[in-house]
């Protein structure tokens, strides 16, 4: 059965590969055939550059964690899902006897296995074994590709949660990536009156602005905090999420910040940056970082079936499975406007 394969660095291979029969499926396990599979920036960091902080590809290695699929086959002690269900993944597999997964952090477990992180292989493939713990039932009216979607969105229901948002706050996410753009929408849905969104990509604002009260800023054009301060009079965003990774987006967060606000560290910075921690302490900022998430899968399902949540409009491209080493090469280029990319798997 043929898998997407990172050989190494920037070299990609679409082959067979033996992984499919050593994944026997245990008691409370189910086995799923991958439908939809989405791309992200993690999987493009390790085509590119070959791993991400101490996390570096030594071995062949399946890409891919975004996922939807089927349930083909069930352990003997599943109860809450049969064959043919449609089920989106959580891909990370905790510890369940670690001091972080028992008091609830089991997102920073650091035996967590998760999807295409090495060494773990990840879902550019045909089936997968998953445990019944971390696979949730869609309902009918969500679609596999926005169930594809459910992985990086939780990421932005996870840093609303952490932002401890309230009804009428105000809102700025640095970034208008998948990460940026899934970030805004659950600001919104937790109760933001207004989000502003920041970005050097104009199409990609010009899609922000489609998505509900979202205010564009391109940062090439003007600057940031004056813009927030301008349609604040002068008082600032109560939160904000910084996602775009960018050092210089990173070091100005607290400029727009107003007194008692908080702030959200999601993009992952390659080098260390500059914290001022003197703008930090005039404000009282309140300062909290995301890694993955934790306890809002089924919270994401809901809410896309609900309709308090639309993810169709971030999905800008599809590929076949068969140009998945293509749909790569796409994405490594970062053309303007794209947003989410996503692989459909054969069926």
């Amino acid at each position: 059965m043929k898998a997407l394969v990172l050989e190494e660095r920037m070299k990609l291979a679409l082959r067979d590969f033996p992984i499919e029969n050593d994944e026997a499926v245990g008691p409370r396990d189910v086995r799923i055939k991958l439908h939809t599979v989405g791309i992200c920036g993690s999987d493009v960091h390790y085509y590119t550059h070959g791993g991400t902080g101490v996390f570096q590809v030594k071995a062949p290695m399946i890409l891919g964690h975004e996922a939807s699929g089927t349930v083909v086959e069930t352990g003997a002690e599943v109860s809450t899902l049969k064959v043919g269900d449609r089920v989106c993944m959580e891909p990370g597999i905790p510890d369940p006897n670690s001091r972080a997964t028992r008091i609830g952090l089991y997102n920073v477990d650091p035996a967590v296995r998760f999807w295409a992180t090495p060494p773990i292989h990840g879902v550019l493939r045909p089936t997968v074994v998953h445990p019944e713990a971390f696979t949730f039932k869609l309902p009918d009216n969500v679609s596999f590709a926005e169930a594809a979607m459910v992985e990086p969105l939780a990421v932005g229901v996870h840093a609303a949660t952490k932002a401890q948002v309230k009804p009428g706050d105000l809102a700025l996410v640095i970034g208008a990536g998948p990460i940026g753009l899934v970030t805004a929408l659950s600001a919104l849905a937790a109760g933001c009156a207004r989000v502003f969104v920041s970005d050097v990509d104009d199409a990609k604002l010009e899609l922000a602005a489609k998505l509900g009260p979202i205010t564009p800023v391109n940062v090439a054009k003007e600057d940031l905090s004056a813009a927030i301060m301008k349609a604040t009079d002068g008082w600032g965003v109560e939160i904000v999420f910084e996602c775009s990774g960018h050092s210089k987006g990173a070091e100005g967060v607290f400029d727009p910040l107003c007194p008692g606000g908080r702030v959200v560290f999601i993009g992952s910075q390659v080098h260390d940056i500059q914290y001022n921690v003197g703008k930090a302490m005039v404000r009282e900022a309140r300062v909290e970082h995301v890694f993955r998430y934790a306890h809002v899968f089924p919270r994401c399902v809901a809410m896309l079936s609900s309709g308090a949540i639309d993810v169709k409009p971030l999905i800008t491209r599809e590929f076949a499975f068969e140009d998945s080493v293509h749909a790569f090469e796409v994405a490594a280029s970062a053309p303007k406007g794209e947003v989410k990319m996503q692989i459909l798997m054969p069926q």
